[in-house]
């Protein structure tokens, strides 16, 4: 059960933290337009996370065609932590070494957005007050490490549920 978890994590780690390289390359290259980078972002975490479901069928497959909902929940888990741990740490190395000023751009490109979108001034100074205390939040590594956990491991325990309630309950092996 190790190896499946940590191969299935690690391989879908690597594409889940390719993905984010990109999409953060392209959202630093065009913050009016952050769709695109959204769009790839999401796409290598759907992807990456498909591994959860890869992991409880080679498990089920090694159990002769067995799996509880519970060790289907698990092995999911487990994986998508991986992968999510993965994905923290390759953010804390991107944003380091190649983005430092991310998250002043981040800031002051959605300040930029909600000054032309008709807020009223009130409106306009909450959101901007929430932006720059999110901007010297992110100074704080450990901030920086839950926040981006934040991002990614709760698509990771969705799809572990999906999984283990298909593995789980719909694609129960019928006892004789």
């Amino acid at each position: 059960m190790k190896n499946i978890i940590l191969k299935n994590g690690i391989i879908a780690g690597i594409i889940v933290s390719i993905f984010m390289g990109l999409s953060v390359f392209y959202h630093s290259k065009n913050l009016e337009n952050p769709t695109t980078s959204y769009i790839l972002g999401f796409t290598g975490m759907f992807l990456a996370f498909a591994f959860t479901f890869v992991g409880m069928n080679q498990y089920k497959k090694a159990n002769n065609g067995v799996i509880s909902f519970g060790k289907a929940f698990i092995i999911g888990f487990l994986i998508a932590f991986i992968i999510s741990t993965i994905y923290v740490g390759v953010w804390l190395i991107e944003y380091y070494n190649f983005y430092p000023d991310f998250y002043e751009k981040f800031v002051a490109s959605e300040i930029k957005n909600l000054q032309s979108s008709g807020l009223n001034q009130t409106e306009l100074q909450e959101k901007i007050k929430e932006l720059n205390n999110l901007k010297e939040s992110c100074k704080s590594p450990l901030y920086l490490i839950m926040i981006t956990f934040s991002e990614i491991l709760p698509f990771g325990i969705i799809f572990s549920l999906i999984g283990a309630i298909i593995f789980g309950f719909i694609l129960k092996k019928k006892k004789n």
